[in-house]
């Protein structure tokens, strides 16, 4: 069997991945909190923990691994959200959870097993907030229940700090009902206008922290083996889960394994609102300030261009090699049945810590060697070159058009005249054409940008 080795962010270093069931390996990731389109950045960790997932499925069996990822919504944002729209939180909440799966689909994510909604457990988070104030691990005050971090002594072990680091490091709310300022919130209250549910404490909401503790426990037991999500929710998010976790089920070991996305940029910036160049997944697929739609096959090869636990840099060139990479890779496989076995050496690629940027210089490589049945199905692992995601690349049968230019230059050849020539090639290129002309012939190629519309009127 393939030995995975994954780069575990609590022990900072890389670890065989050994699971604890072999029959049954579980994966938490968190996901969205649903209330608005989700930008380029929330897609990598989709794309990211998508991968890992075709590939324990690869390794343990299809039917041998469960993959969660849960949608947060109830939420300040979300609340927010209803109040400047005037339109029901649910209503809210349906339609950008469809968003996310209709855009997520778009780049070529599978659904993960479970899709749990934090307010479908409700009920277990008040369980396990009594069961913490019942250990002395929470406290009840002013309709808030709160944890004391304090009482936890591995509090800060995932993100490396201490308490007192991350007091004088952080903005720490500080507010009557806590004993602590590191202190976090379990449950709050809620006012008319906000969703709430009762429980001992009176009319409220959960917080943040406490649905992933109780969804990732109700679906995958109290310890399970991958734990993943983007490094920005290191601290606080994954060092509060651990915390109320470990406390509420001192027995399991929670997750034995964390991996963590790094963040992603724009043009080599920080992606910003204020620099003008955020935009959302759907705003790259169907265009936006004048730009043209970028496949969602394409996104995914430039997202898994660069190792997960790098910052990765999105640019309209990496866009443009990856649509003519992946253009010359359709065209190599038309016709062809993958072969029955994924290339060694694209698995061993991506089981020695996810490396799909190294996996890629490996379809290269097949490509190069025209093994068109092992770039196929070597692709496919990637969720690349799929049938669903591959509509983009069609219509673009070019024949008609090198027999035009093959007899218009056949005929300059003859009179000396090569200005219709000239002036098919540009038309060509002016649609995104690769030209290939030698005296064996001419070769025409869809290259990054490729525009059948613009050919029209050419023949």
């Amino acid at each position: 069997m393939t030995t995975i080795k994954l780069h575990n962010s609590k022990t900072r270093k890389k670890e065989v991945f050994e699971p604890i069931d072999a029959k049954n390996v579980r994966m938490y990731v968190c996901g969205p909190t649903v209330y608005d389109r989700a930008h380029i950045g929330n897609a990598r960790p989709v794309v990211v923990f998508d991968v890992l997932n075709r590939l324990l499925r690869h390794v343990y069996g299809e039917d041998h691994v469960t993959y969660v990822r849960n949608f947060t919504d109830v939420d300040d944002k979300i609340n927010a959200r209803a109040a400047e729209s005037g339109r029901p939180i649910s209503d809210i909440t349906a339609e950008t959870t469809q968003w996310f799966l209709d855009d997520m689909a778009a780049l070529g994510a599978r659904d993960p097993d479970q899709m749990p909604r934090a307010t479908q457990f409700i009920p277990q988070m008040v369980t396990m907030i009594e069961k913490l104030i019942a250990d002395g691990f929470a406290y009840a005050k002013d309709g808030h229940v709160l944890f004391r971090v304090r009482e936890y002594a591995d509090y800060g072990k995932l993100s490396g700090r201490s308490v007192d680091d991350m007091i004088a490091g952080a903005r720490v709310e500080v507010a009557p009902y806590k004993e602590d300022p590191m202190d976090f919130v379990l449950w709050k209250p809620s006012d008319a206008s906000q969703p709430g549910w009762d429980s001992p404490w009176g009319y409220g909401r959960p917080g943040w922290h406490i649905e992933c503790s109780a969804m990732s426990y109700e679906l995958l037991g109290d310890s399970f083996d991958i734990h993943g999500g983007g490094n920005d929710l290191m601290f606080p998010h994954h060092e509060n889960e651990i915390a109320q976790s470990c406390c509420t089920h001192p027995e399991g070991t929670f997750a034995r394994y964390w991996m963590h996305n790094e963040m992603l940029q724009v043009e080599g910036k920080k992606m910003s609102k204020s620099l003008g160049n955020f935009f959302t997944v759907r705003d790259l697929l169907d265009g936006h300030d004048g730009q043209p739609g970028v496949p969602g096959e394409v996104i995914r090869f430039v997202f898994l261009s660069t190792h997960y636990g790098k910052p990765m840099d999105w640019t309209a060139k990496k866009a443009s090699e990856a649509e003519a990479t992946l253009r010359k890779w359709r065209t190599l496989t038309e016709g062809v049945e993958p072969s029955s076995s994924v290339a060694a050496s694209v698995v061993a690629c991506l089981a020695d810590d996810l490396n799909t940027a190294g996996a890629i210089t490996e379809l290269h490589q097949l490509a190069g060697a025209g093994d068109a049945a092992g770039l196929l199905a070597s692709a496919q692992m990637l969720g690349l070159l799929t049938d669903e995601l591959g509509a983009w690349a069609k219509g673009a049968d070019l024949s008609a058009y090198e027999s035009l230019l093959t007899d218009t230059r056949n005929k300059a050849m003859e009179t000396k005249d090569f200005s219709d020539v000239d002036r098919i090639k540009a038309a060509l290129i002016a649609a995104g054409v690769e030209v290939r002309m030698s005296k064996a012939g001419v070769e025409l190629l869809p290259a990054a940008g490729f525009d059948a519309a613009k050919l029209e009127g050419l023949l």
